[in-house]
């Protein structure tokens, strides 16, 4: 992988962060698979530093979360007997949070859909906003008891609960039923009730389910180890923030959010590994 031309490794990443597959990437590319895969460990692992860093003291006023199904492996029903029960074999939830105004992704965890990674989730989260904000969640419990360890009292939280009418004929597996109604509930805080929403954070789940092959329903990618997950998400959200354009901004969410003054090209993330 050293040994990789830079212009090569700039082919491979910006593959990868359009939805391409690795073998797909190999086609594309004519590199091979172990480079690709060692490339983007290297890279990711870079991301993550590099974004742990950064955003710091983010004067975000308004943020959504969310958590997104993926599976390592094999998916939960198929995971061998001596398997079953340890993380990175099976179901993996990755939680994200967004600022509805700036569009970053200041903090995600992968982990189970439990008390305890969504509480590591909401504590990275609190320690990288500089003052307190309006944060809305779906209905889920665990995020009661989440928030409340990682902020206390000091935040204006809330929770919209959508509600569901039955499960047309036909689209029981594949599609998810009709939502008739929503419930917006107020946890702690006195929260703007015109602004408890999701609709940001869900919509960034549909952008890593395209720019991640590993997010992809109904196919046969997925993440063979959980570090690889890791990786990607990590490279995902590092191209999402820094360099690609929003097309309501008009700006990267990093710059609108002030914690860049440019639009990052892919070589210039490459440059993190150095």
């Amino acid at each position: 992988m050293n040994k990789l031309r830079k212009e090569k490794q700039a082919q491979v990443v910006a593959a990868l962060i359009e939805g391409n597959s690795i073998r797909a990437t190999v086609r594309m590319t004519g590199v091979a698979k172990n480079t690709i895969v060692k490339l983007l460990a290297e890279l990711g692992k870079a991301c993550a530093e590099y974004q742990d860093k950064a955003f710091k003291n983010l004067s975000c006023k308004r943020i959504q979360c969310d958590e997104i199904w993926s599976f390592c492996y094999a998916k939960e029903k198929n995971v061998p007997q001596d398997k079953r029960g340890i993380f990175g074999y099976g179901d993996v939830w990755t939680f994200t949070a967004i600022c509805a105004d700036t569009k970053l992704v200041p903090s995600w965890h992968i982990g189970r859909r439990d008390l305890e990674d969504a509480t590591i989730f909401m504590k990275d989260l609190a320690s990288r906003l500089a003052n307190r904000v309006q944060l809305t969640t779906d209905g889920h419990k665990m995020y009661l008891e989440a928030v409340d360890h990682a902020f206390g009292a000091d935040i204006d939280f809330s929770q919209l609960i959508k509600l569901y009418g039955q499960t047309a004929e036909g689209q029981k597996r594949y599609s998810p039923a009709q939502c008739i109604g929503t419930l917006k509930t107020r946890i702690n805080g006195n929260p703007e009730a015109k602004t408890i929403s999701t609709s940001y954070v869900e919509r960034q789940n549909l952008t890593m389910r395209m720019n991640m092959r590993r997010f992809t329903r109904l196919t046969n990618a997925f993440s063979k180890k959980i570090e690889n997950l890791f990786y990607a998400v990590s490279l995902h959200f590092m191209y999402y923030n820094f360099c690609r354009i929003h097309q309501t901004l008009r700006v990267t969410p990093a710059m609108e959010a002030k914690v860049t003054d440019h639009v990052w090209s892919i070589e210039e993330i490459l440059r993190l590994i150095q």
